[in-house]
């Protein structure tokens, strides 16, 4: 399984690496929208769609509001990334009391939330530059994994296990410290100061667990292990931006409030 998941991410890489480095920015804001919309297909497998064509419908809407928040008001992004900031906090409260019962309407419109924000920050941080989206990435990517092999050589403690029984604590402070290094390694390489950049870096990686979690209940209200098969030994598209959905959005604002931007 591990040599399966080390392919397909190296793989994965070289792909995105392309993507943002390479391709022309129509071509890797397209592709980030063809991302998204593969992630609402695999979101509408939560919603009880039996029928292809009500997933179909719910690709439409999700697809819909894409286009609108890109061609029609882009001026209220930043608005849309702080409501996405609010529902996260919202989504932090809501996984003490899970297991709940999540009503179909309420599947719906938290797909809208988690799918729509995430695609405005990407496209924001790309606008800043490939760069910088890539370290949005980085911070998310490297609290995941030193989530993943700290949690196996040391974890103990649950996390959350009504929603997520392999998640430990000790995971979740691995996967903070490899931010953490990571980030006074960043911040003397950039020349930017650490006492700003560490906490926003850390609060940026504790908002993607939230969203790995946020994700995961919904998987689990649906019965399903991964929310697709398009990455082998990962599961779908919502399998590897259920913590990007979460940390991207404050990432794009948090860059803009500290000064961190241009």
């Amino acid at each position: 399984m591990f040599k399966t998941r080390f392919i397909t991410s190296v793989i994965s890489l070289v792909i995105l690496g392309t993507v943002l480095f390479v391709l022309p920015a129509p071509v890797a804001k397209t592709f980030i929208a063809a991302l998204i919309l593969v992630g609402a297909w695999e979101w509408a497998g939560f919603l009880n769609l039996s029928a292809s064509a009500a997933r179909y419908v719910y690709v439409a809407l999700i697809g819909a509001l894409m286009a609108i928040v890109f061609f029609v008001i882009p001026e209220l992004n930043e608005r849309v990334l702080q409501i996405s900031c609010i529902w996260w906090c919202v989504a932090f409260l809501w996984i003490f009391f899970f297991p709940t019962p999540i009503p179909i309407a309420i599947r719906w419109i938290c797909g809208v939330l988690v799918l729509i924000p995430v695609f405005v920050a990407l496209l924001e941080l790309y606008s800043l530059s490939a760069e910088v989206l890539l370290l949005g990435l980085v911070i998310v990517w490297a609290a995941d994994m030193g989530a993943y092999f700290f949690g196996k050589m040391f974890g103990r403690v649950k996390l959350a296990p009504s929603i997520s029984p392999g998640k430990t604590w000790e995971g979740v402070f691995g996967g903070l410290l490899l931010v953490l290094l990571l980030t006074l390694a960043f911040a003397k390489y950039s020349g930017l100061d650490p006492a700003v950049l560490l906490p926003f870096c850390l609060a940026v990686a504790a908002l993607s667990i939230v969203g790995d979690l946020t994700v995961s209940m919904f998987k689990r209200t649906a019965g399903v292990k991964d929310s697709g098969q398009l990455f082998p030994g990962h599961g779908g598209i919502l399998d590897r931006i259920d913590s990007v959905s979460s940390a991207a959005p404050l990432f794009a604002l948090g860059l803009s409030w500290l000064g961190l931007v241009g």
